[in-house]
């Protein structure tokens, strides 16, 4: 909203970020008799006081310059901190309107946002999908933005998004000279064929069918084993057989990309795949810093996560994954306020089984020590394998398998069975609110996962072979079950199911012998791989 009273005062809508969420701020501007200054109140950060240098610049390129007068900027509520230099743009504006050089009726209702250059040129800012939303819910009729950034907010139904590429065009619609510009939506680039497929994965039969189970159900997954067989070349393949995000999950995921500036053709629609190094610092893989930004784990909401070798990361980084893992969001606490921010992610990590790699290999020799072994192995706590569904250790594959010349399963057909699977959990758990088996809280799990009597017995008798299972571990057990299950277009969990979940959990434990199917083996399977679904 905009006005201007009797006291030469305009007042104009504008926001700021907390986390990734957009904040209400009105910007008054009082332009009076007095000392001539430029004075900014309202908790404003060095980047907003500093825009009254960008400010008078892009003034000068239109042919106007700050009042000889006392300017006085208000950003109200006081008690929240202002960042960033979105406000550029309201506040030469609000200047403008309270000087009396122009009415503030063409702007009236807009929710302004935009960052000046000192040639009047209107860039990219952070968190334009938030204050589109922001406008929205609080019955604005439109957004002023850079015309850089528009295109994020033109993704909100029912909002009148307006763009500019320069101050000059703002300031010829408020002299009636033309009219803003409605935003047009940016032209997508045609998707390329993926570089990569599970097609060039030779063998390795058992770990592609962890793959696969963690992607249809969005179990977190561990690839352990030695160096150079396929942990990595494996994982960075998930993406070609992520199932395609639904509309809801890509706004969230923009909203998060917009908060960091990340998101520079409007709506994201495929889902993320951050792989950060092991030198990342618990900030930055958690999210943190003042004010809070979105980390590593919220850039990969609603996509995955890929830790290579997770025993080299800091054990506070990887200790502090544990409330998200189980939460699916991260809270950060600050002196100024809490931000909680979404992490809905698919962990999928690698390890070696010790220091050089080697330990248990058929391969090689292992050089470590058991006490140097056992260090290694203690970087990786109980608690957060505990919420590690899916611990797989990966084996060398066969040369004569390695060189054979027919092509393994290719993603296609892969992400084909995991779209299916999807389906069937949307079409169970939908009325729960629930996305993913993973996501299952217990009474979800208890309405929709119930055993039969063998299954019953079956899960005892695990339990009593792994010589007692926290309760956790019991429910993700089911959670995996639930989800070979619906690979195999089963409606119930049968004891197969139970006894296949179990053998992917059985990293440090004794393994469990896999059950066959009738489904017909995957191109390029092994014999001791499990057997693929139907399609």
């Amino acid at each position: 909203m905009c006005n201007r009273g009797v006291g030469m005062l305009a007042t104009l809508t504008s926001a700021t970020l907390l986390g990734i969420d957009a904040l209400p701020v009105d910007v008054e501007v009082d332009v009076g008799i007095g000392l001539p200054g430029y004075h900014v109140v309202g908790m404003p950060t060095p980047a907003v006081k500093e825009g009254a240098v960008r400010i008078r610049g892009a003034l000068g390129q239109i042919g106007h310059d700050l009042p000889h007068k006392k300017i006085t900027v208000n950003l109200a509520p006081a008690d929240v901190r202002k960042v960033g230099c979105a406000f550029d743009l309201p506040i030469a504006l609000g200047v403008l309107i309270a000087d009396g050089l122009y009415e503030p009726t063409v702007v009236d209702g807009l929710l302004v946002l935009g960052e000046l250059g000192l040639d009047g040129s209107l860039r990219r800012i952070r968190g334009a999908l938030a204050a589109a939303m922001l406008a929205r819910r609080r019955g604005l009729r439109g957004v002023l933005l850079p015309e850089a950034s528009a295109g994020e907010a033109i993704v909100v139904e029912g909002l009148e998004v307006y763009a500019a590429a320069h101050l000059g065009e703002v300031i010829a619609a408020l002299a009636g000279d033309g009219a803003l510009r409605p935003a047009q939506a940016q032209a997508r680039a045609p998707r390329r064929a993926a570089a990569l497929d599970m097609a060039e994965v030779r063998g390795q039969g058992v770990a592609r069918a962890a793959l696969e189970i963690a992607v249809a159900g969005g179990h977190n997954l561990l690839l352990a084993g030695p160096p150079g067989i396929g942990k990595t070349m494996l994982a960075r393949r998930v993406p070609t057989i992520l199932p395609p995000m639904r509309h809801d999950e890509a706004l969230e995921t923009t909203k998060v990309y917009s908060a960091v500036g990340l998101a520079e053709r409007g709506l994201i629609e495929d889902r993320p795949f951050r792989a950060p190094h092991h030198t990342v610092s618990t900030a930055a893989l958690l999210g943190g810093g003042s004010p809070p930004r979105p980390g590593e784990i919220s850039l990969a909401h609603n996509g995955v996560l890929f830790l290579d070798e997770l025993p080299e990361f800091s054990r506070a980084a990887i200790e502090g994954l544990r409330q998200p893992l189980e939460d699916r969001c991260v809270t950060i606490s600050r002196a100024q306020g809490t931000v909680r921010l979404p992490s809905s992610f698919l962990l999928v990590a690698s390890a070696n089984p010790c220091p050089c790699g080697w330990y248990g290999a058929r391969v090689r020799q292992c050089t470590c020590g058991m006490a140097a072994i056992e260090r290694y192995r203690g970087r990786l706590s109980g608690p957060l394998l505990d919420r590690i569904d899916l611990q797989v250790m990966v084996q060398p594959v066969e040369l004569a398998e390695l060189r054979a010349a027919a092509p393994a399963e290719p993603s296609a057909a892969i992400r084909a069975r995991v779209i299916e699977a999807r389906a069937r959990q949307q079409a169970r758990l939908a009325s729960f609110g629930v996305r993913c088996n993973a996501e299952m809280p217990p009474a979800v799990m208890r309405a929709t996962c119930a055993l039969d009597a063998a299954a019953e017995a079956t899960l005892a008798e695990l339990h009593a072979r792994r010589q007692g299972m926290s309760a956790r571990t019991v429910d993700r057990l089911i959670k995996v079950a639930r989800t070979i299950a619906d690979l195999g277009g089963d409606d119930r969990i049968a004891r197969d199911h139970l006894l296949e979940a179990a053998q992917h959990r059985a990293l440090d434990s004794e393994p469990v012998v896999p059950v066959s199917r009738t489904a017909p083996a995957a191109p390029g399977a092994t014999a001791s791989a499990s057997p693929a679904r139907r399609s």
